[in-house]
């Protein structure tokens, strides 16, 4: 895989200081990280709060991760470990975009459990929300867009009907209902202070409804495994080829999400830190003065590329927006 399990190890132990490799690796002091601004002077944990509430969140740029409670390499191993930040500390550091991916619980009949396939996290989809709110609480000009996954794996795989039926009880049995914006894509000014739920489950109840490719809500690329004999360089393309299409097409009533992870075969680390190298860096780097939206941002590790999640931020400042408000979804 070209690099060592002690090195990938080593790499997520922590900081001491700041510290740039490469076009795309910035690691922050703990210093930097308490109290962050991006380069235009965006503070990380309220850059929503500075825009104009008119705006449709699908005119804007927003950071995310991917597999975002995957900060554990023991609830797996470093082949499912993705993140080194928490949610509360993603959030504090601008990331928008949450990618919450659940199972059944084992002894919790109600309950869901956040798992990558069927290695579970050790925590529960009340844990991540709480902390959603505890956020959102004490930043209400900010939004969380959160995908809900039912990730139908091992032996704690739920059914759709059992899977509705736990969401039905966080809804109102355990009161989350309020926290949420349900019903097809708001302005950012009624999205504030809410989760806006994407949801990758069958449902009947007319929710925005997620697409690893195109549907109504959503035009996706999240390319994990590709053949060939580089298949890192065939990725980046993609990658670029989708930023070129959100930031050259304004007008679409959809959302663009673009996930920069990729999988087959490669060390999560390895497979990240090449395609900022190669791919992502250069092309936001050649464009910070260039007007346009890049859609939701899904990526691994941002303590390790906070130059790029800051520029992804910082896009939303660069242009003008459109102000278009969408028809609402189904009800």
């Amino acid at each position: 895989m070209g690099i060592a399990r002690r090195d990938l190890l080593k790499w997520g132990a922590g900081f001491g200081g700041a510290v740039a490799l490469g076009g795309g690796l910035v690691l922050p002091t703990a210093a930097q990280a308490a109290a962050r601004t991006t380069p235009r002077g965006l503070p990380t944990d309220g850059w929503m709060s500075r825009l104009d509430g008119n705006l449709s969140l699908l005119d804007l740029t927003i950071p995310g991760t991917h597999d975002s409670c995957c900060e554990n390499p023991a609830y797996g191993t470093e082949w499912s470990h993705t993140q080194n930040w928490g949610i509360p500390q993603q959030l504090e550091e601008g990331v928008r975009f949450l990618d919450i991916r659940c199972n059944g619980l084992q002894g919790a009949p109600d309950e869901l459990g956040i798992y990558h396939s069927d290695n579970y996290q050790h925590l529960r989809l009340q844990d991540v929300l709480d902390r959603c709110r505890s956020f959102l609480q004490a930043r209400p000009g900010e939004t969380v867009v959160m995908r809900l996954r039912n990730e139908r794996s091992g032996g704690q795989a739920l059914g759709d009907d059992e899977f509705m039926r736990r969401i039905g009880h966080y809804f109102d049995g355990l009161g989350y209902r309020d926290l949420f914006h349900l019903y097809g894509w708001p302005t950012l000014g009624a999205a504030r202070g809410k989760v806006v739920l994407v949801a990758d489950f069958a449902n009947p109840w007319g929710l925005i409804g997620w697409s690893s490719g195109q549907n109504a809500y959503f035009d996706t690329q999240d390319a994990w495994q590709i053949g060939g004999i580089d298949p890192l360089g065939k990725k980046g393309q993609y990658i670029v080829a989708q930023f070129d299409k959100a930031r050259l097409n304004p007008g679409r009533s959809t959302m663009f999400v673009n996930f920069l992870s990729y999988a087959g075969g490669y060390w999560p680390k390895d497979s990240s830190q090449r395609l900022m190298d190669r791919s992502i860096y250069p092309y936001l780097n050649a464009r910070t003065q260039q007007s346009g939206r890049f859609g939701i941002v899904p990526m691994d590790f941002p303590d390790f590329h906070v130059n790029v999640l800051q520029m992804l931020i910082d896009q939303n400042v660069v242009r003008p927006g459109v102000h278009r408000v969408p028809a609402a979804g189904p009800r």
